[in-house]
């Protein structure tokens, strides 16, 4: 399990600021209870339009590898949907079974209005394993809440997508934007690996 701590004697990475508390993530061997938390492998990602995805059947395709080790492990599965409206069904790769939780939100965060919170505490769950929809959108959103709840995160790079963006007059490409998310999220809010290195 990743831990996340404040220490102030430390390096992060190749920076550390002199008398300044910066927050580091240290392997233990103790994980608690860990659940997976897939957020939002919906339909609409998958069909052409506007919220098309870069590569949405590959990332969904690891997932649905993590989900198949946590059902055969006896784990916690949690779904998230979001409600578009249109199109909102949860992908057959990742279609829930009987008895996997499902939390149905209108804002970016998995936390935000819904009861998510709640049912981590009460199933005693200290660390989530997350895959999905954007990576620089939900999923973003959700690992850094995680930090404020102190949930431990660790976040499969490779069962995660999202799609181009477009700033300042120009189109960021979804591999770019994905990188960099992953990028920020890891050490300082969660361990990001790739779904064969967590398997």
């Amino acid at each position: 399990m990743v831990t996340g701590t404040f220490d102030t004697h430390e390096k992060v990475g190749n920076f550390h600021p002199p008398g300044i508390a910066v927050c580091c993530f240290r392997e233990v061997e103790d994980m608690g209870k860990e659940a997976l938390l897939l957020i939002d492998i919906q339909n609409i990602y998958f069909t052409p339009g506007p919220l098309l995805l870069h590569k949405p059947r590959e990332a969904a395709r690891n997932a649905g590898r993590l989900l198949e080790r946590f059902r055969a492990e006896n784990k916690p599965v949690i779904h998230v949907q979001h409600d578009f409206g249109m199109l909102s069904g949860i992908h057959a790769l990742v279609k829930p079974v009987e008895g996997e939780k499902i939390i149905h939100k209108t804002k970016p965060s998995s936390f935000l209005g819904t009861d998510l919170e709640t049912y981590l505490s009460e199933n005693g769950i200290t660390h989530l394993v997350i895959a999905g929809m954007m990576s620089h959108m939900c999923v973003d959103t959700t690992v850094r809440a995680c930090q404020d709840r102190k949930i431990d995160v660790t976040v499969i790079d490779d069962a995660c997508t999202t799609m181009d963006l477009k700033y300042g007059g120009k189109r960021i490409k979804a591999e770019t934007v994905h990188a960099v998310y992953m990028a920020s999220l890891d050490e300082m809010f969660a361990k990001v690996m790739k779904t064969e290195n967590y398997l």
